[in-house]
């Protein structure tokens, strides 16, 4: 038996006012992945100029990080993801889908996921991620 792990990522984007959120699994978190996530938020919103909250990460902020045009990026100040609605909704996934579960596969935990993203209603994301912060 070869011990060891399988893991995947959660990229997601969510808008705190209106409840629209994009997600996408990819296989690792880097630079790379997260330029592939920003053009794939773009291309779903390609008319709409986007302000995308993120945390101070190496991938976040690499100068080899591809940013489309119509997304501008607001870094928070260090040690806060709390400030980031976005944990909000990471939390609420990890509390419906880890919680006190085992899966037999990583394909069903994957596939758990993405039915329960699916799922989830914008008004449900809304409430999740707003914040009295954000003045929205």
């Amino acid at each position: 038996m070869k011990l060891g792990y399988k893991n995947f990522y959660l990229y997601s984007s969510v808008d705190a006012k209106d409840g629209s959120n994009f997600s996408l699994i990819m296989p690792s978190v880097n630079t790379k992945g997260m330029s592939v996530f920003l053009a794939k938020l773009s291309l779903k919103h390609p008319l709409e100029k986007i302000a995308l909250i993120m945390d101070g990460a190496g991938w976040h902020k690499s100068t080899n990080l591809e940013v489309p045009e119509n997304i501008k990026i607001f870094f928070l100040p260090p040690y806060s993801p709390e400030l980031n609605p976005v944990e909000r909704l990471w939390l609420y996934i990890k509390q419906n889908i880890l919680s006190n579960k085992i899966y037999n596969t990583i394909e069903d935990l994957e596939s758990a996921l993405c039915e329960f993203i699916n799922r989830l209603p914008q008004k449900a994301v809304k409430n999740i991620c707003t914040a009295p912060y954000l003045d929205i």
